[in-house]
């Protein structure tokens, strides 16, 4: 780290909880999501910076680091879960020659090898897909599964069944157990005829239904890592059976015995056994020629048939990997040499403002067509307001475009800061509905506030509206909503409760029946006096989740209170903002306070986000319009009643005690594991204290178990707190 960019302790600290943030952001996107919003060399640069960070500040490191965590959570897959036996290991990075130098100079002095004791090394292209282990047992395929965290993979074995490239036997001399590991990938071709497919298919469909075919509406992968990371972890294995997966193997894992004393001795081997590897799989006696072939290999990437991001080096002898071990989630002997992101110059020629469906507002550069790394590119990602500041880019500017691996280019340099041009002005209104756009403190994106009407978000706010964790009405799925909204019968979430008057207008389309139709307005009326933190949560409100919801009606009680306390709180931060010379941490002690006072909070999860949510929320007169159309101010003057929100209570053995949940709870969430304890009468904190009363640990418990055994605090696993919620019935 330069001296001149060491920052002071206090600094660190801050920034370290930012990068642990924004690393866990991008890896559930990429991993659990697939859908990434940045480039893998902005996420390399920003994991790089938190090891500089650490490397400086190692008292600093956190337990929530990037550096601790192998791989992505697979909590919220809806796939069951699978244990490694053998961990499923991420590689450290090279970014330059000197940096693959350095390595074999490590790996060199670690074995205390002298100069003329030779070290060989094998080098493949390292394709971009998604990592999968194959466990045979007695040369039978009996487990497939995603990497997941390194240590709890997701389980799919049904999906590669259908697979060509994955033989469900392996020949006779295969060992008793061997776990084979590669990559599921999708080629360039059949990338590019999945997505034509998908949206040939609803074009269809919308002709068939005699609808208006929205092509923004299909489903469309990002690129063929993201497709085949979408069709693999499918929990319909006939949908991963339609789509083209090809895979090819790079090592292994669990073993009962190695069929060779080398990596290349192996990986040939198991390329025998019938399972594919990569052709540009060699061996190399030293440094300069693993380099010379990263060189072939990248000048051959524009024409290989599937998408690489780099060239992955191995020891090739067994017993050096064994003698060269682990550091952090990394082993020794191996390492990924990436390539450089590929670039070109070109014209911005107007900045557009998309809104998506969580209000959200984005920039989108429309450029000048141009060719980079063999693909035309025509629109890039301005990501927020401050990356268009920081740039300074202007519609008109020449500009300097990168595309690293497939992922949605960036625009990384302006050419032209010096011509004079009229400065891009960010609007402060959603352009889609007229509404206020804000930026939360602290936050850098800007969203519309108009949530209930906005029309870009209006579908998908209506969809959670009717899902199960709010209002839970059955028949209203997601083709549904979208067919009465083009409709106009479906504008607000009081129009659904409207839907009897449209009874006969529903009978007339295609594929409604009588009984399907009044099981539908049935379930619509079994609604009309919902549970009040259930149609809290249901309206989508920024920051208020399920629990959040719940813990704001245990302290309000009525939910027709909640405008009244929001335009108070509104009122509050007017008049009292933070003076000039008042510190950040005191200006938000007292903003809390207002908090928890006005909202009439008796819970530890509620702070100044949710404040400032519910009152911009409250601030917009559509919305207040919605929410009076809804639920009224009193009884009887909206769509719904709901009740006087009252926590249900069952004995047990913990009501009245304080339970912490940590570490990785894998049968249940977090916002489970609180309702659980609110129902069984006791209170959930996030922290351990000597108020603590007892600890529910998951694996990968750390800190807060250490301190609940200093205290002599009561501590159970999962299993031990499923048997007192199951007693208590």
């Amino acid at each position: 780290m330069n001296s001149d960019t060491i920052p002071s302790e206090a600094e660190a600290a801050n920034e370290l909880m930012r990068l642990a943030r924004q690393i866990a952001k991008h890896d559930r996107l990429y991993h659990a999501e697939d859908a990434p919003e940045i480039t893998d060399q902005e996420y390399d640069a920003l994991v790089r910076r938190n090891a500089e960070l650490e490397a400086a500040f190692p008292h600093l490191v956190r337990e929530d680091s990037p550096s601790r965590k192998v791989g992505h959570t697979a909590t919220t897959s809806p796939l069951s879960k699978v244990t490694h036996e053998v961990r499923m290991m991420s590689l450290d990075n090279a970014f330059n020659a000197e940096e693959v130098e350095d390595w074999v100079a490590r790996v060199r002095r670690f074995l205390s090898l002298s100069d003329g004791d030779p070290v060989a090394f094998t080098a493949e292209d390292k394709i971009d897909g998604l990592s999968c282990s194959l466990r045979y047992e007695k040369g039978k395929l009996v487990r497939a599964a995603t990497r997941g965290d390194g240590q709890v993979g997701e389980d799919v074995t049904p999906n590669v069944a259908h697979i060509a490239d994955i033989p469900q036997q392996l020949p006779g001399d295969a060992p008793e157990v061997f776990e084979i590991r590669g990559e599921v990938y999708m080629g360039r071709a059949d990338f590019e005829a999945l997505n034509t497919r998908l949206m040939d298919d609803a074009r269809a469909a919308a002709e068939e239904k005699g609808e208006e075919f929205d092509p923004a509406k299909v489903r469309q992968f990002a690129n063929p890592r993201n497709a085949a990371a979408g069709s693999l972890r499918q929990k319909d294995a006939e949908v991963t059976a339609q789509r083209p997966l090809k895979f090819w193997a790079h090592g292994w894992g669990a073993a009962s015995d190695v069929p060779g004393e080398t990596q290349e001795e192996v990986v040939r081997v198991i390329e025998r056994w019938g399972v594919p590897v990569s052709p540009l799989f060699a061996r190399f006696d030293d440094a300069a020629a693993i380099l010379a072939h990263y060189e072939t290999i990248a000048a051959a990437r524009p024409d290989l048939p599937y998408e690489i991001d780099g060239v992955v080096y191995k020891v090739d002898r067994l017993d050096y990997q064994q003698r060269l071990g682990f550091v952090a989630k990394a082993p020794r002997w191996a390492l990924a040499h990436k390539f450089p992101a590929e670039q070109a110059e070109t014209t911005l020629e107007s900045i557009d403002i998309q809104v998506g469906r969580t209000g959200k507002l984005t920039p989108v550069g429309r450029l000048a067509p141009v060719l980079v790394g063999g693909v035309t590119v025509t629109n890039v990602t301005l990501h927020n307001r401050d990356e268009i500041e920081r740039l300074g880019v202007r519609p008109g500017d020449r500009v300097v475009v990168q595309r690293a691996g497939d992922v949605i280019p960036q625009l990384v340099d302006n050419l032209t800061p010096e011509v004079e041009r009229e400065a891009f002005h960010f609007p402060d209104h959603c352009p889609e509905c007229g509404s206020e756009a804000v930026a939360e403190e602290g936050e850098v994106d800007v969203r519309c506030t108009g949530g209930l009407i906005c029309p870009a978000q209006r579908t998908e706010r209506l969809k959670h509206f009717v899902s199960r964790g709010a209002l839970d009405i059955d028949g209203l799925g997601e083709k549904t909503i979208d067919q009465f909204f083009a409709l106009g019968w479906l504008e607000s979430p009081a129009d659904i409760f409207r839907l009897k008057q449209r009874r006969a207008d529903i009978l007339a389309l295609d594929g409604w029946k009588e009984r399907s139709v009044d099981n539908l307005l049935e379930s619509v009326e079994a609604r009309r006096e919902p549970d009040a933190a259930r149609l809290l949560f249901g309206l989508g409100i920024r920051h208020v989740g399920a629990v959040t919801a719940r813990d704001l009606m245990k302290g309000l009680g009525d939910i027709r209170k909640l405008p009244g306390k929001a335009a108070e709180f509104h009122r509050h931060r007017i008049e009292n903002p933070r003076g000039d010379d008042e510190k950040v941490s005191p200006f938000n002690t007292r903003m809390l306070d207002a908090v928890r006072r006005i909202y009439e909070v008796r819970a530890d999860g509620i702070g100044t986000a949710v404040g400032h949510a519910l009152a911009d929320f409250f601030h917009e007169d559509h919305n207040r319009q919605v929410w009076d159309d809804l639920i009224g101010s009193e009884p009887g003057a909206g769509e719904v009643d709901p009740p006087v929100y009252e926590v249900e209570t069952v004995e047990s053995p913990v009501a009245g005690k304080t339970v912490v949940f940590t570490g990785k709870l894998e049968t249940m969430s977090r916002d489970e594991a609180k309702a659980q304890a609110e129902r069984l009468g006791a209170k959930a904190a996030g922290s351990v204290s000597a108020k603590t009363d007892l600890l529910v640990a998951g694996p990968g418990a750390g800190s807060k178990l250490k301190k609940a055994e200093e205290l002599g605090i009561e501590v159970i696993d999962e299993a031990g707190w499923a048997e007192i919620v199951a007693a208590a019935g």
